[in-house]
């Protein structure tokens, strides 16, 4: 008998004793169709999810607003509309650093300004995610006579009982 040396074991091959089995068509399939269906219910879900979320971009920037504007009122005799201009300029504004949310997905504006009401509304800008946020696409705060109120959708009626029927400010 010849001694084996690490040349004869090397070369030698374990005799198969079974199948070698992978996955077939059908269970690849199956697989493919299950995880599908997981994307397509987890998928939305995660969407309004960020949308949410980023809403509170426009709460802070309304926010914001806000306190500009009541101390803006504080040393004039009307609420102002204009967002950007410093509070010492020559006509004065609310010194916001824009007139868009610093994550871009708000555009700010303030309107019905006069001497004890303004209007401040954060809409969503074309073409982000947060345009497809339904009825909260637009968000809006409302000062009357010392008198806040928070409102949400396309066209916001200050006079009903619920100017926020979607709770977009509650979410």
């Amino acid at each position: 008998m010849k001694p084996l040396t690490s040349m004869d074991s090397a070369s030698r091959v374990a005799p198969v004793t079974g199948a070698c089995r992978g996955f077939t068509l059908t269970e690849v399939l199956i697989t493919m169709v299950v995880l599908g269906v997981l994307v397509a219910v987890a998928l939305p879900t995660y969407q309004s999810s960020l949308r949410k979320g980023r809403r509170a971009e426009a709460f802070n920037a309304l926010t914001s607003i806000q306190q500009a504007s009541e101390r803006h009122r504080s040393l004039y005799p009307t609420f102002t509309s204009n967002l950007t201009a410093a509070p010492s300029a020559s006509i004065p504004g609310l010194g916001q650093p824009g007139t868009r949310t610093t994550g871009g997905y708000y555009d700010l504006a303030v309107s019905v300004v006069d001497a004890t009401t303004y209007v401040a509304t954060a809409t969503a800008v074309t073409g982000t995610s947060q345009a497809n946020d339904g009825s909260c696409s637009v968000l809006a705060v409302r000062m009357q006579g010392g008198n806040v109120r928070y409102g949400a959708g396309t066209i916001i009626d200050w006079s009903a009982a619920n100017t926020d029927p979607q709770r977009c400010w509650a979410r």
